[in-house]
């Protein structure tokens, strides 16, 4: 979807206050977006939070702001390239999602205002100086505490007591992917499991070695959050429907795709509070004065049918606190 249609759409959702319509003509501002996914419905749902959030405080599209939007795909030198053009823009302040197009963004200004959503750990990917005083040209929203992690083999052994060994999909190649192994280390002795890390850098290495894991009965996996984790959503959902593994995932999408459990952030929700932050700048505050700030909004999704399909009973207690059930 082109920029001038997305944002159309946008605009057609949207209720302008009739007193806003008639202010005279005002400076034109410029936000640039760089987003670190693919164009899709999921991606656009999260960018519609940002501009909804916008509209909130008094920004649109078209009349006092113009943005500027570029996607990308989890690719460090396709974000190199897409940060480059944004600054040729003379954005006012950018909007940057997730590690790799932050990261991206902050290497190639040292001056312009970001502010980022969906980084796990700003702090230990050098984006920040602290979460409390950023410093510099960055602020933003963490995506969740590495605490977390923890949470997940906890679900795992609820959903399937019997689990003995666990096959632990992270990407190695980032801070977060290094912290959440760290947490599901940890808290693997307090169960008694058996870990097998996997990385996901591309298809055939995620086949590979959960082949080479040997899946059988009382075996699962718990897929850590990363930006490579969703590229290959539908591959590690259908090895662990093939080889029957109780699957636990940090983000609802990927039970709505046909994974057993997810607990994790609204991903949306940062999108949203992220326009607070651009319309503060947008007014003259700096990013160095705003601290960044953790994620609010959590929730747990159950796949009833995978649950069936894996001939599981899911405990009463956890479909009673579920956000959302799957049936």
């Amino acid at each position: 979807m082109r920029r001038r249609e997305f944002l159309g759409v946008l605009a057609g959702s949207a209720t302008w206050p009739l007193a806003a319509r008639a202010q005279p003509a005002e400076r034109m501002r410029r936000i640039g977006i760089l987003m670190d996914l693919p164009e899709n419905d999921a991606s656009r749902s999260r960018l519609a939070a940002f501009v909804q959030g916008l509209v909130g405080l008094g920004w649109s599209d078209g009349r006092n702001v113009r943005l500027d939007i570029r996607w990308g795909a989890n690719n460090a030198e396709k974000s190199r390239t897409l940060a480059a053009e944004l600054l040729a823009l003379d954005p006012d302040v950018v909007l940057a999602s997730a590690s790799s197009a932050t990261a991206a963004m902050r290497q190639a200004s040292a001056t312009t205002p970001i502010v980022f959503t969906l980084v796990a750990d700003p702090v230990g990917a050098g984006l920040v100086d602290s979460l409390a005083r950023p410093g510099a040209n960055v602020t933003g929203f963490t995506l969740f505490e590495y605490s977390i992690a923890g949470k997940w083999l906890e679900l795992l052994k609820e959903v399937a007591p019997g689990t003995r060994r666990v096959a632990v999909l992270r990407d190695a190649g980032v801070a977060a992917g290094a912290g959440q192994f760290g947490v599901i280390q940890a808290a693997a002795q307090s169960f008694g499991l058996e870990l097998r890390p996997i990385g996901i850098r591309d298809a055939e290495e995620i086949e590979r070695a959960i082949t080479a894991f040997g899946p059988r009965e009382n075996d699962g996996i718990v897929v850590t959050a990363s930006p490579l984790a969703g590229l290959h959503r539908e591959q590690i959902i259908s090895l662990a429907t093939r080889y029957r593994m109780p699957s636990v995932f940090a983000y609802r999408h990927f039970v709505a795709a046909g994974g057993l459990v997810a607990y994790g952030p609204d991903l949306a929700n940062p999108y949203r509070r992220a326009a607070s932050y651009v319309s503060r700048i947008l007014k003259g505050e700096k990013p160095a004065e705003l601290p960044v700030q953790a994620a609010i909004t959590y929730e747990l999704a159950v796949n009833l049918k995978t649950a069936k399909a894996l001939g599981l009973d899911m405990p009463p207690s956890l479909l009673a606190r579920a956000d959302e059930v799957i049936e």
